[in-house]
């Protein structure tokens, strides 16, 4: 049976100081500075227009992403908050995140966010090596990264992410260890690390650089896996790692195919309508100048999710979590009973890729996740 499903919002800061020439985000180099007091506006307007999706419910956690938000003062984050909190009920416990970039790391800034409610940092660190960090076109040095780091502590933020990358530029396994080894002895409660991809609309797409090949690229992996849980990170997803109950709550509310409102340009959303039983993604007028320009609508596209879509839909993200998530998810979040699914849960359980009384892979499914969702396409 279908139930409201927890709810989150999802905010998108378009701006930052320099593109990534791997980034394909929707990210746009800042010219004249930030127009942030007509964007909190809009941000607000949008968020207006999307209060039809709340059908009562408190609001959990709150991402915001960019782009760079801590390009953003504080006293704009105070005035949207506060603006928010008029319009919807904050959960008592509410984890509030902001993507940071330790280029743009003031300590009494950063003081400051902390004072207006946010209470938990995902700092873009990406590497601890200058000549990689130049590699990757990151506007700030591994001693600023850091100077950051150490002060987030005196500030009061005991709950912050070390967002790395590996697969680097001619980087060999003993570099991407080292970076590791760095992200631990800075005492970080959740560490996001992932492979650098080559993606469409980047510099890095029509100028490729030089990259590790797949057996490096897997000695990497394997070595890193073994570094982590030595140094006592669980592994909970792909790409996450956290100590104790340090989760990114907001990310598992995606991944447990919760919804999200999502406002800014370009963001998108996913939100269940229970007056008609059906599941919908928006998505939000992309350009930032469009975007501030709205004087109607601020979404640029609508799709309803078809029952026939539902079951990929939920396995693309519930599948990512090392545990999964138990049958019973399944008809709370899509309103399908879980005997859909079975001709393909038979096949990937008889594949060795699923385990049997939980919608959870198995090791092997874990190392070869494409080939199990690719049964449910």
């Amino acid at each position: 049976m279908l139930l409201l499903p927890p709810l989150s919002l999802y905010i998108h800061i378009p701006w930052c100081i320099k593109k990534c020439p791997y980034c394909d985000f929707n990210s746009h180099a800042m010219k004249d500075g930030i127009p942030e007091e007509a964007y909190v506006n809009a941000l607000l307007k949008d968020f207006d227009q999307e209060l039809s999706a709340i059908q009562g419910r408190v609001l959990h956690s709150i991402f915001f992403g960019g782009g760079t938000p801590s390009l953003m003062s504080a006293k704009g984050f105070d005035r949207l908050l506060k603006g928010l909190q008029k319009r919807i009920t904050f959960a008592s416990d509410i984890e509030i995140t902001m993507e940071a970039n330790p280029g743009t790391y003031e300590h009494d800034k950063f003081k400051s966010y902390r004072d207006v409610g946010i209470n938990r940092l995902s700092l873009g660190v990406q590497s601890f090596q200058n000549d990689k960090l130049q590699a990757l076109g990151r506007i700030h040095s591994s001693e600023e990264a850091y100077e950051a780091i150490a002060s987030l502590r005196e500030i009061g933020f005991d709950n912050f992410n070390i967002d790395l990358m590996h697969g680097l530029p001619d980087q060999s396994a003993e570099d991407a260890m080292s970076d590791l080894e760095k992200a631990i002895e800075l005492n970080s409660t959740h560490i996001s690390w992932y492979q650098l991809t080559i993606e469409p609309n980047t510099v890095f797409f029509s100028k490729p650089p030089k990259l590790p090949q797949d057996e490096m690229l897997w000695s990497i992996q394997e070595q890193g896996w073994e570094l982590l849980e030595q140094a006592g990170f669980k592994q909970y997803e792909i790409s996450a790692y956290s100590k104790g109950d340090r989760q990114a709550r907001h990310n598992l509310n995606y991944w447990t195919f919760g919804d999200y409102i999502g406002i800014g340009a370009g963001a998108h959303g996913k939100i269940t309508d229970m007056a008609n039983g059906s599941i919908y993604r928006n998505w939000k007028t992309r350009m930032p100048s469009d975007y501030l320009a709205q004087d109607k609508s601020f979404v640029a596209g609508k799709k309803l999710l078809e029952e026939s879509d539902l079951p990929i839909e939920f396995l693309m993200n519930a599948l990512r979590l090392n545990s999964g998530v138990a049958h019973s998810l399944f008809p709370e979040r899509t309103g399908l009973e879980i005997e859909v699914m079975n001709d393909g849960l038979k096949k990937a359980i008889d594949m060795g890729l699923l385990e049997e009384n939980r919608l959870q892979p198995t090791q092997q499914g874990r190392l070869f996740l494409n080939d199990l969702l690719e049964i449910f396409a």
